[in-house]
């Protein structure tokens, strides 16, 4: 017997192709199509949790411009300070002032440390010590002058303060860039 091809076989037979498509469709009949609920579908395993530790900080220099606010300071202009925090509440205070280098330490306080305001309030008013951030001190001292500040950190690297001069210079303070 001569194989004939299965496509020249269906056209010449049409009876032959009928049956074939009925058997095909019969046993296609008994399946059924369950669609998945996106949970079955097979996903990648959830990356492992990472714990993230937080790395220790190291200082951070905070740039301090200071404004003259009386006849003293506009002899000496504006001025530029440095505070570098050591991120446990101590840190370094510096500032050039009228050719002299002043060296000294900033100190965060907490709200009801005793005399914390008098520079702020006479700078800015009566309540405005009671503004909410992270308070503190810094002092400088250098040949024949010193300077006492105030300042409150309104964000991470923002903030206001107050300094008086041994001389009386009166500045303000304004932190970050």
């Amino acid at each position: 017997m001569k194989a004939r091809p299965i496509l020249s076989s269906f056209q010449s037979q049409p009876r032959r192709a009928l049956a074939a498509a009925a058997l095909l469709a019969s046993s296609l009949s008994a399946c059924m199509v369950v669609p998945l609920e996106p949970h079955h579908l097979r996903q990648p395993p959830p990356a492992p949790a990472v714990l993230l530790q937080a790395a220790p900080l190291g200082p951070q220099v905070l740039q301090v411009r200071l404004y003259p606010l009386n006849a003293e300071a506009t002899g000496a202009g504006p001025l530029s300070a440095v505070v570098m925090d050591n991120q446990n509440g101590k840190g370094s205070f510096s500032i050039a002032y009228q050719g002299r280098n002043l060296q000294g330490e900033a100190t965060r306080v907490t709200p009801d440390y005793p005399g914390f305001g008098t520079l702020l309030s006479h700078q800015f008013g009566e309540g405005s010590a009671r503004t909410s951030g992270r308070r503190g001190i810094a002092n400088a001292a250098g040949t024949g002058v010193n300077a006492q500040c105030e300042y409150i950190l309104t964000a991470a690297n923002q903030g206001v303060g107050a300094c008086l001069f041994s001389d009386g210079a009166r500045y303000q303070m304004h932190f970050g860039q």
